[in-house]
């Protein structure tokens, strides 16, 4: 199944014309898969070039449950970050943005709390070149854009960017959805969550989503393994209790740390057929 096959995937699509489809910045080579662009395409977005798509329908082809384990990431940062601003918290650190689409972290978090204030990492400038044409707060909370890299944490958390919207003396939340499984075990993926932890607050957030090959044949794994292989970033399916450990010195929200359509569903929750699709774990923390 295709993004395209989905009626679903439609709702996430941005209306955009062709120059914006099609606009790569300077010096960019979109003949390599980007992670974010092709995760755009499982969204049914329009912000990528062949190499991305058609890496991303090998993937589909290996695990065709990708697409609704994209929409269901969409949703649980809907949920997540709802909660989170809810509890009080003002501001967020989105690290691993992806394309803009319809519900991104500050359309959520100011709905809430309309002086919320939300800086955006991401390490392909196509995205922040997206980014900034498309998405604006409604003026009453601030955000800003910024381009890093979360294998360089220090780098994040020092940018001017980063530090004129954040102030790291009150709670903030941090969103790391869909990216540490691009964060191999070479990069030290412990010390990076070390070294953004430090810098928060008790009462601090942190949401999470991550691939795993908990439900997913040993074969199909390494058949991923290897199409990510020549995109932009290779990735690692952790284990439930990896990810847990991602998450020391936090305490997780309930239900804790489970499929993506579990964490405090609207309505009834999926059905048995649904979630067997998706390939994510998701969770929320708040800092001790």
């Amino acid at each position: 199944m295709t993004p395209e096959d989905r009626d679903d995937a439609a709702a996430w699509r941005l209306p955009r014309g062709d120059e914006i489809e099609t606009y790569a910045p300077p010096g960019i080579d979109t003949s390599t898969p980007h992670t974010a662009r092709m995760y755009d395409y499982f969204l049914g977005g329009k912000t990528n070039f062949a190499a991305d798509r058609a890496a991303g329908d090998r993937i589909i082809g290996i695990m065709p449950g990708i697409v609704e384990t994209s929409l269901a990431n969409r949703a649980f940062l809907g949920r997540a970050v709802r909660h989170v601003a809810r509890a009080g918290v003002r501001q967020f650190l989105d690290i691993g943005t992806g394309i803009p689409t319809s519900g991104n972290t500050h359309e959520v978090a100011q709905a809430v709390l309309p002086e919320a204030r939300v800086a955006y990492v991401d390490n392909d400038p196509i995205v922040l070149a997206h980014a900034r044409a498309l998405m604006s707060s409604d003026g009453r909370g601030r955000t800003s854009f910024s381009q890093g890299d979360l294998r360089e944490p220090e780098k994040i958390l020092a940018s001017p960017e980063v530090r004129d919207v954040i102030d790291f003396d009150s709670p903030v939340c941090l969103n790391l959805l869909a990216i540490m499984h691009f964060i191999g075990p070479e990069d030290d993926p412990e010390r990076i969550i070390a070294v953004l932890r430090e810098a928060m607050v008790p009462g601090s957030y942190m949401l999470m989503t991550h691939g795993t090959g908990d439900f997913v044949d040993d074969d199909l794994g390494d058949a991923a393994v290897e199409v990510y292989k020549n995109a932009s970033a290779g990735v690692t399916g952790r284990t439930h209790a990896e990810i847990a450990a991602f998450f020391e010195g936090f305490d997780l929200v309930e239900p804790g740390i489970v499929r993506l359509p579990l964490w405090r569903p609207d309505g009834d929750g999926p059905t048995d057929e649904e979630l067997r699709l998706i390939l994510h774990y998701g969770g929320v923390g708040r800092l001790r």
